[in-house]
Parts: structure tokens; C-alpha cells; sequence
């Protein structure tokens, strides 16, 4: 169990300290037993079918887990560098006035911040708070998570000898966050916004808000990583070969498959390439989509959402986020892929 501190900030101005016992991530703990159960079931099937099925899922399980732990907890570390030490107004002022500079300038600007989707909704959160358009801090928020280094880095260590994923989730994913970003400009409504009614801080120097904000997200992030490697390692060694190859002959149905498992997974954007990679029964476009729909949609995303901006802009967000989010990938990997 972790303790976390906030002080919350009514409206009347009173403050008060709020002190809460975060227990461990469900996944997290899914982790454990799944560790566990390997180590004791491996030894006692040995060389029987079961026992050899279980053998290749737990080393599919590890070659994932392994590959992409590092890359997480870089991301999640710069991330909580960000969260300690940069103020939000370095973003507002770093941005132009005018929301059509403004949405370009916000997506490119995804380049510069390491870190994963759960630590971009906070950020564009804040950023809407404090007078930004909300069309740049959307077309942040989406771009921030799929384009800056570590998962670029990460796309070509999973995909090595083809830099064309790199470019093509690159491309991709910095033409949805700036589709959407001026989608928002255009069609958005502001009551379709929930504003918050009061300011959360956190409590303690910038040195405990960074090791505070690190082990949150690398339990709460981790687990997720488990969960998808654990899947992607079940597809391949439960469904029988012949359902995988009719589903990825089919070059929509690939597509669309992998773009609603992602959905579902949730897994951060500095880990799903090496589950995408492990996909290799698809076509590569259809793992570009898996790519480019995660860091922009899924069931974790939809809840953030939901929480900083309300649900009616959540459901209406992330549905045509999802549809817009195929498009490009489907476009970028017919010209690249």
C-alpha cells in the first residue's frame, strides 16, 4: 500500500490535506500471480503438450516484457520530471495566440515531451485551464504520447530493419493530433466541456511530487503493459494458426481488429510496439493502426477524459478520434508501408 497527500482547494478558499492509501494496480498484482504460476507449473508439466504450450507463452510473455520495461520506465521518469519541475505556463506562453498556429504548433511540440498518454490528458487539462485554445491543447495531448523520442526509439528497437514504421507512426500519429485539432476548432461546442470546480495540488516539495508521480505511473502503467503482453503472447499460442492468418489475410479486417485490441489493451505508448511486433501474423499497416489508434484511444484514455473534461466530450472524442485515427493509419501505410 502507497500513501498519497493532496491538498484540496474548495471554491470558498479553505484548504484542507487529504491523506489516501493507494493499494497496488490490479494488473500489477496479475503480474505477480502470473510470475508465480509459471514457476510452478513449469516444472511439474514438463515436456507434455500443455507444458510446452505454457513454456512458449511465458517466453513470448518475458521477450515482451523484457524488451519494452526499459523503455517504460524512462518514460514514465521523464514524464514525472515534467509533472515535478516544468510549470504549465512554459506551454502557454511557448504557444502562438491564434489556434490555427496554435493546433500545429501544439502537435509538433509532442516531439519535446517524453511520456506516456495517462500524464498528456492532465497536461492538456491544465494548459485548457489556464487560457490555451483547447484545440492545441487536444492536438498536445494527442500527438505528445505517439511521436516524442523514447517511443519513437522504442518503435525501431521493436521493428528493427524497418524505419518505416518508425516514420509511418510518426507521420500518422502528428496528422491526427492535428486533424483533430482543428476538427475541435471548427465543430466544437463549449458546452459540450466540463470545467473543473475546484484545483487539486499536490502536497510536498517538487522531489516528492516526482517520486510520488513515478511510482504511481509505473504500477499504474506496468500493469497495462502486462495485460497486453500477456494477450498478444495468448493470441499466439491458444488461437489456432489458421483463425490468425484468416483474420490477417483480410487486409480491413486486420486493420480493424488491431485497432479495437488496442482500444482494449490500453497499453502505454512507450511499450505497444514490442506487442505490435509480436502481431507478426498481420500485415504491417494493420499493426501501424494498432500503433497509431492506442496512444490516441483506449478504455483508460475514455475514463481520464471523462474525469478532466467531462463524459459527453469523452464518448464524442474518442469515437471520432478512433475512426480518424484508422484513416491516417491506413493513408500513411498505403504511401509508406
Amino acid at each position: 500500500m502507497a500513501t498519497e497527500q493532496s491538498t484540496v482547494t474548495d471554491p470558498g478558499g479553505a484548504s484542507r490535506t487529504r491523506t489516501a492509501q493507494r493499494p497496488l494496480s490490479p494488473s500489477t498484482l496479475l503480474l505477480i500471480a502470473a510470475l508465480v504460476l509459471i514457476a510452478l507449473l513449469r516444472p511439474v508439466l514438463g515436456s507434455s503438450l500443455l507444458g510446452e504450450g505454457i513454456s512458449a507463452w511465458s517466453t513470448i510473455f518475458t521477450a515482451m516484457f523484457v524488451q519494452a520495461t526499459p523503455f517504460l520506465v524512462l518514460g514514465v521518469a521523464i514524464s514525472a520530471a515534467v509533472a515535478a519541475f516544468v510549470p504549465e505556463s512554459f506551454f502557454q506562453k511557448a504557444l502562438p495566440k491564434r489556434p490555427a498556429l496554435a493546433v500545429p504548433a501544439a502537435g509538433a511540440a509532442g516531439v519535446a515531451l517524453p511520456g506516456c498518454e495517462c500524464g498528456s490528458v492532465p497536461i492538456a487539462k491544465g494548459l485548457f485551464n489556464k487560457g490555451v485554445p483547447l484545440s492545441a491543447a487536444l492536438a498536445f495531448m494527442l500527438s505528445a504520447p505517439a511521436i516524442n523520442p523514447v517511443v519513437l526509439v522504442a518503435t525501431a528497437v521493436a521493428f528493427p530493419g524497418t524505419p518505416e514504421m518508425v516514420l509511418g507512426r510518426f507521420t500518422a500519429s502528428l496528422m491526427l493530433a492535428v486533424v483533430m485539432g482543428y476538427l475541435w476548432a471548427w465543430l466544437g461546442r463549449a458546452d459540450w466541456v466540463r470545467r473543473p470546480s475546484r484545483t487539486i495540488a499536490v502536497h510536498g516539495n517538487k522531489w516528492q511530487t516526482f517520486v510520488g508521480t513515478a511510482t504511481h505511473d509505473f504500477l499504474h502503467t506496468g500493469g497495462y503493459l502486462v495485460l497486453g503482453a500477456a494477450a498478444a503472447a495468448t493470441l499466439q499460442v491458444v488461437v489456432p494458426a489458421s483463425i490468425m492468418n484468416s483474420v490477417a489475410s483480410s487486409f480491413w479486417l486486420s486493420v480493424l481488429v488491431l485497432a479495437v485490441l488496442a482500444v482494449v489493451l490500453s497499453i502505454c505508448s512507450e511499450a505497444d510496439a514490442f506487442v505490435a511486433a509480436a502481431l507478426v501474423q498481420f500485415p504491417l499497416t494493420a499493426r501501424l493502426a494498432f500503433l497509431v489508434v492506442g496512444p490516441a484511444v483506449d478504455l483508460k484514455l475514455i475514463a481520464l477524459q471523462s474525469s478532466a473534461f467531462g463524459r459527453g466530450f469523452a464518448l464524442r472524442f474518442a469515437s471520432t478520434t478512433f475512426v480518424l485515427a484508422i484513416a491516417c493509419a491506413v493513408l500513411v501505410g498505403w504511401w509508406l508501408l
